[in-house]
């Protein structure tokens, strides 16, 4: 997946439910809006929130239970 240019790997087959994983980025609602698509397009159910993390804004993203 490639979000404004930047090569953003992510290994959907390894992200249990219950899981989470952080996103540093700036535009955050576009990043959300590209890793909600994705994690559609693959039936995965993911909760995304806009954050700040040591300093770091940044996505985080959950998988969850349907």
């Amino acid at each position: 997946m490639r979000i404004l240019n930047i090569p953003l790997l992510i290994e959907w087959d390894k992200f249990k439910v219950g899981t989470s994983f952080f996103v540093p980025c700036i535009d955050r609602k576009l990043t959300q809006r590209f890793v909600e698509e994705e994690a559609g397009r693959l039936n995965l159910n993911v909760v995304c929130k806009q954050v700040i993390e040591k300093g770091k804004y940044g996505l985080r993203v959950w998988r969850i239970d349907a």
